[in-house]
This record gives C-alpha cells, sequence and structure tokens, in this order.
C-alpha cells in the first residue's frame, strides 16, 4: 500500500492505542476514520462535526479522508471484509449504488435522537441526509456587470475562454449536464442534447474541473468568470475575500440530498453511529447553516435564517418549491457511459 502522511498518522494512532491497551485488536484500536468530501466539506466537518463528535464519544480518535463518492466505494469495495473506512458521505447517485453493493449499515433509527426531526426527504433509512447541496450559477461580478439568470447564460459571447464547468465523475457536473438536457429536450435518460450544447460551449471553457472544489480554486486564481457551483463553496470563497457571487437560474438551483453511512464490517459502529448523530443534531446543522459554511440543515428544528433565507429559501417547505430534485436512479442507469463519453468528447 502506497504511504502517505494519512497513512501514518492513522497507524501510529493505532499502535499508540494498542500499546495503551495490549488487549485490543488492530481493527479495534484504530481511530474512526470519516471520507468526508474535499474543499469546502472538510473544512466544515473539521471545524464544527469533528469537535461535536469528540466531545459526544469521550474524545475519541477521528481522521478525515476527503475523497470523491466514487473513490469512497472503490476503497470499500477492495477491503471489504476489513474496510479502511468507517463513514461513508454521498451523493444520491453513489449513495444508490454503495447501497446496491451492500456496502452500508441500516442505519440504526429506534437509537437515533434526531431522524424523526428531519425533513421526510431526509429521512433515508440506509442513511440519513444531514444536509442539502444546492447549485446555481457562479459569477465573478467585478468581470461580469449583468448578473445571469439562466444556464443559457453561459453560451453568451462575452465569456469566451472564461467558463469553467466540472467533468461528470463530479454529481455537479452530472446534474448539470442533465439540466442542459431538459432544456434542449432530453431527460435524465436522455442527454444527448446536453453534448450538443457542451460542443457549442466549447470555445468559451476555460477549464474542465475535476471536482467542486478544484473550481472555486479556478475562480481564487482568476481563470474563470462563471460555471455552475456549489452555494456553499463559493460563500467560503466569499468569506476569503474573493470576488464571486451566487445566482438561482430560472430553471431552479439543483439540489442533492447528501447522506451519510455506516460502512458495512466497519469495527467503529458505534463510534459511526455517534458521529452521524452528531451530524444529524440541531446545534451542528444550526452552526453550518452559519457563516462562512452556509450549509442546508435538513433538521426541521433548525430555523433557515441569514444569507439561506435570503438567497435560497425561507424556510424548508419553500426548499421543495424552488430546488429541482433529479431521478438518481435513472441517471445511475447510464452515468458510467455518459463519464466515458465525456472525458473522451470533452477536452479543453
Amino acid at each position: 500500500m502506497l504511504l502517505t502522511r494519512r497513512n501514518l498518522m492513522q497507524t501510529a494512532l493505532t499502535l499508540g492505542a494498542m500499546h495503551a491497551f495490549p488487549g485490543l485488536t488492530w481493527a479495534q484500536a484504530r481511530p474512526l476514520v470519516f471520507a468526508t468530501f474535499t474543499g469546502s466539506w472538510e473544512e466544515a466537518h473539521k471545524a464544527v462535526l469533528v469537535p461535536a463528535f469528540r466531545k459526544a464519544a469521550d474524545n475519541a480518535n477521528i481522521v478525515l479522508d476527503p475523497m470523491l463518492s466514487v473513490d469512497q466505494i472503490a476503497k470499500v469495495n477492495a477491503a471489504k471484509s476489513n474496510p479502511p473506512i468507517d463513514v461513508m458521505l454521498h451523493d444520491p447517485g453513489p449513495a444508490l449504488q454503495a447501497v446496491a453493493q451492500d456496502l452500508v449499515e441500516p442505519y440504526p433509527v429506534e437509537k437515533s435522537a434526531y431522524y424523526r426531526d428531519l425533513i421526510p426527504a431526509a429521512q433515508v433509512p440506509t442513511g440519513p441526509a444531514p444536509f442539502f447541496q444546492v447549485v446555481g450559477i457562479t459569477y465573478n461580478p467585478e468581470t461580469v456587470k449583468t448578473p445571469p439568470t439562466s444556464w443559457a447564460d453561459l453560451w453568451k459571447p462575452e465569456f469566451k475562454g472564461r467558463v469553467g464547468i466540472t467533468n461528470l465523475n463530479s454529481t455537479l457536473g452530472t446534474g448539470f449536464m442533465v439540466e442542459l438536457a431538459k432544456m434542449h429536450g432530453g431527460s435524465e435518460a436522455n442527454i444527448d442534447p446536453a453534448f450538443k450544447a457542451i460542443e457549442a460551449l466549447r470555445p468559451s471553457l476555460a477549464a474542465v474541473a475535476a471536482n467542486p472544489g478544484q473550481l472555486a480554486t479556478l475562480f481564487q486564481q482568476g481563470q474563470i468568470d462563471i460555471s455552475p457551483g456549489n452555494f456553499n463553496a463559493i460563500q467560503i470563497l466569499k468569506a476569503r475575500g474573493v470576488p464571486v457571487e451566487f445566482v438561482i437560474p430560472k430553471e431552479g438551483a439543483i439540489a442533492f440530498k447528501t447522506t451519510i453511512h455506516i460502512v458495512k464490517n466497519s469495527p467503529n459502529k458505534e463510534l459511526a453511529f455517534k458521529l452521524i448523530e452528531a451530524a444529524l443534531s440541531p446545534e451542528v446543522q444550526a452552526t453550518l447553516m452559519e457563516e462562512p459554511y452556509l450549509i442546508v440543515p435538513t433538521n426541521t428544528k433548525v430555523a433557515i435564517k441569514g444569507e439561506l433565507a435570503k438567497t435560497l429559501a425561507k424556510d424548508h417547505a419553500e426548499i421543495a418549491k424552488k430546488f429541482v430534485f433529479q431521478d438518481w436512479g435513472k441517471i445511475n442507469e447510464q452515468r458510467a457511459a455518459w463519464i466515458e463519453r465525456f472525458n473522451r468528447e470533452i477536452r479543453v
């Protein structure tokens, strides 16, 4: 196995615990490993969720292992009997794959103090949804003087060479392609029209990013002026002084449930449950709703306010009206082929 700084840190923590408690096995001694997402998600979880978990779990050791959902699934599949991850975080498409591949434990709903307080869409028995991700249009207000109002604005000639998108390995990229398809007569089952639209966009593309975090970096570096973007990632950039704004296109903002799962055969199931409970708690969700994170909460005990209420929705009921929820069961049927086609055809 390739040794990384994270691998070495995990090994040192485990060996230390085994030395202090000789009766512990390797699996019992290792810290809880949480596979979060890269970028703003890792920052938010490190700053807010991890301290809340450690407070609830007698200061238990935890390691964040940031990676895309597809990489989490591959890593667990490679070692199903002794998984290197205890808790996975997934967008809707990969979540369905993880469940279908029998990689996750049912969530112990009867033990949960918070599950019943979640909005109905977040009450997923294979892994609840502590958060929503919201995707709209991101732009630099210093260079884009007229705020965009539609996904179609990315094709305006003044943005030639200044548009950024992500590839289809990211949920953002796939979701954006599905919405493009719908705008041109397609659907979750047929995104051929989206490929034609992206081909027409090619002269305007400055970059095809690997993930939303990389897209945010391109704004920070001044390499792009407009793109699809995650609301919370953009707010963190704004807090750092990067000139960037977020708008909901007239077609509607794309919303993704972000579900959190206990990995099957994890030796740390009880700690995994405590981490997820912390993520569902109104205290953690209310904190993550504030600047600079601005993550959309799913616990109905948390009143939506501040920048979220101003820009996205004033309450949980309005979320269902203003956000576009896509059919990821249908999308998953062809997503692998779409990814292969996109990587082959769309290059900058």
